[in-house]
């Protein structure tokens, strides 16, 4: 019988894996990696004020300069279920590295997300069915160290997969917040609590690992092949 799988302990960090069905191809253009990373900033946030569909307008709104025609859409009185640490959206996958906040929060979380996306997906491309292979997997991180270099494993992701040359190209991951002071640029991560990195240093100290990971990356099909 196989054993039980542990409760997800509010107060700690974990690594979210998370896969279509068969390897299926889910993000397909970059409106579809944009309504993800959208819904990722929205349902982190328990009972918000407003649907998603007036969220969507407000950030439309905003991005336009009009910043006082609609109401903010955190209210004080909203409270997040999970702090995203960080993230990277690939074709098949996302990574999300997620503090727990509240009890259930990341299942609440990826409850939401994942339903959402799927009928985002399935009536934009007229299909029915499951999108996600099962439950999400979900690994505790137990130390600073290890999360440090989760971090550059997850923005390596699309360099790996040969997507992109280097990490700030792809735009559908957490890496140019990690390297960006401008608070202009401000994105949906928080780490400063968990994390004390300067941008010049995370960059050296994720670029340089760009072909160790490549190379163990083809180690990795080898050894399965």
């Amino acid at each position: 019988m196989p054993s039980r799988k542990e409760p997800l302990v509010t107060g700690e960090v974990y690594h979210i894996l998370t896969k279509s069905i068969a390897g299926f191809k889910i993000f397909n253009n970059k409106n579809d990696f944009l309504r993800i990373i959208k819904a990722l900033q929205y349902y982190q946030v328990e009972n918000h004020a407003l649907k998603f569909s007036q969220f969507l307008l407000l950030k439309k709104v905003r991005k336009k300069g009009f910043r006082n025609s609609l109401p903010s859409d955190i209210s004080a009185r909203e409270k997040k279920l999970v702090q995203i640490v960080s993230y990277c959206i690939m074709p098949t996958h996302l990574h999300l590295i997620l503090k727990q906040l509240r009890n259930n929060g990341i299942t609440i979380f990826m409850g939401n997300l994942l339903n959402s996306y799927s009928r985002y997906f399935n009536t934009r491309y007229k299909r029915k069915g499951p999108l996600w292979e099962g439950r999400f997997k979900n690994i505790l991180i137990k130390n600073d160290a290890y999360l440090l270099h989760l971090t550059r494993y997850i923005h390596l992701n699309p360099t790996t997969a040969n997507l992109v040359e280097k990490p700030e190209e792809w735009e559908f991951s957490s890496y140019r917040e990690y390297l960006s002071s401008s608070e202009k640029e401000k994105g949906i991560c928080e780490y400063s609590d968990l994390l004390e990195i300067s941008k010049s240093y995370y960059q050296n100290f994720v670029e340089d690992r760009i072909a160790y990971q490549r190379e163990l990356h083809k180690i990795k099909h080898l050894i399965l092949e």
